[in-house]
């Protein structure tokens, strides 16, 4: 697949050629939601933790005799079905991480690139730089493409210089990820992605 490369006021500039492999690579959908799910689990902090009935203050008197009240019998009033009592079988602190084979990994992120590639939503830009931090610069670039009012993922390299990404970190629809980091659920999340030129031959290395 051949695309455009343009500059930073959208002219164009050349072309680059995106090895068949990745652009039509087949989309494994049970792949991308295993990886998805796999990405979020391992995001999440398990620091939840409930109270059992031995954990509660209290309640180490038996309320009422065992017999002749006319009530249920009761051994203590922090039992889970009393108000302020203990709870049964909640979440304890853990760790919800799991292993996900390299292979699957690798097969959802070539699907959900080369779904991208096909909807049209790649753009594949020169490399740039700010001379100084300036947010309003930022926001130009994305006037110049038409992405003001899109969700946008932008893959730059990693030895991007400082002060273009502080002007672009400001912006709430707008995501900076070195080549190195780029994963499914971030590219499933912008509607759009730009990929710096310089990421191209990382992003096949990694793909192919």
């Amino acid at each position: 697949m051949e695309l455009k490369v343009v500059n930073a006021q959208n002219q164009e500039v050349g072309t680059v050629t995106i090895k068949d492999e990745i652009a039509n690579a087949p989309i494994k959908r049970h792949a991308v939601w295993e990886t998805v799910r796999w990405q979020l689990a391992k995001r999440r902090r398990g620091t939840h933790s409930t109270k059992t009935r031995g954990e509660v203050r209290g309640g180490g008197r038996k309320p009422w005799p065992q017999k002749h009240t006319g009530r249920a019998r009761q051994g203590s009033i922090r039992a889970p079905q009393w108000v302020g009592g203990g709870v049964a079988h909640g979440p304890k602190p853990r760790d919800y991480y799991y292993p996900l084979p390299k292979k699957v990994r690798k097969v959802a992120l070539r699907s959900v690139v080369a779904g991208r590639l096909r909807e049209g939503n790649v753009i594949v830009v020169e490399d740039f730089s700010f001379e100084k931090p300036k947010t309003k610069q930022a926001v130009e670039f994305l006037k110049n493409l038409g992405l003001e009012n899109e969700k946008v993922l932008i893959v730059v390299p990693s030895d991007l210089d400082v002060n273009t990404y502080l002007s672009f970190r400001n912006l709430p629809n707008v995501k900076l990820l070195p080549i190195e980091g780029l994963n499914v659920y971030d590219v499933l999340c912008y509607n759009k992605c730009i990929f710096f030129k310089s990421t191209l031959p990382k992003l096949e290395e990694r793909l192919s």
